[in-house]
């Protein structure tokens, strides 16, 4: 593993960290790249700090639109989108290779929150992974949905729904969380999902850059 890429403090996003320390992987200065609030919580809360001074992991700070070149064909370029930032900043990535892009978020409040125009985004690159956390706002109905706001997969449908089918073609829904139907491919859910001209990721994909 050459590095790893944080996109915020929510416990399922770095959480992974753990397996290189000792008691697992003990890797050797794995680079992490972390915005600075980030990077900084790392540093000062265990187990964190302990991979930090036992050399498991070595961080790097990223600061928000500015390009890190990850070796010398690729570079990942933050920037801050709404989440929920009680331990970090949030950040999507838009990562850029040698002949092709792709932008990663897995996790935004709203699309309507954010500065940023989604669909500029999305038309800016060649694959766009999409937070798809929750199907509809009916899916935890023990708990206050509004409590941890996602754009439901529902609602990017008919955003997207006048897009051409190449852009739609383009994006790929992720961190789908275990409550969301249309993680059963077999789904109607999920077949909807499909009709309508859109993807899921599958666990392991990789994308030539």
């Amino acid at each position: 593993m050459d590095g790893i890429l944080l996109t915020h403090a929510h416990v399922g996003h770095y959480a992974g960290l753990v397996h290189l320390g000792p008691e697992a992987m003990d890797t050797r200065n794995v680079r992490v790249y972390a915005m600075p609030r980030l990077h900084q919580f790392l540093e000062a809360n265990g187990p964190w700090n302990q991979l930090v001074r036992s050399g498991n992991i070595a961080l790097s700070t990223l600061m928000a639109g500015e390009p890190v070149m990850l070796n010398d064909r690729v570079r990942a370029t933050p920037f801050l989108v709404p989440h929920r930032e009680e331990y970090s900043e949030a950040v999507v990535f838009r990562i850029d290779g040698a002949e092709k892009s792709a932008v990663y978020l897995p996790d935004i409040d709203s699309w309507d929150r954010w500065e940023t125009r989604i669909e500029d985004l999305i038309s800016a690159v060649d694959v766009a992974y999409l937070d798809g956390t929750f199907y509809d706002d009916k899916e935890l109905p023990n708990r206050d949905m509004s409590a941890i706001p996602h754009p439901h997969i529902k609602e990017s449908i008919k955003r997207f729904s006048l897009l051409p089918a190449q852009e739609k073609d383009k994006i790929h829904f992720i961190h789908l969380n275990h409550t969301n139907p249309a993680l059963d491919q077999a789904s109607n859910a999920a077949q909807a999902v499909i009709a309508a001209g859109f993807r899921f990721a599958a666990q392991g994909e990789r994308y030539e850059l």
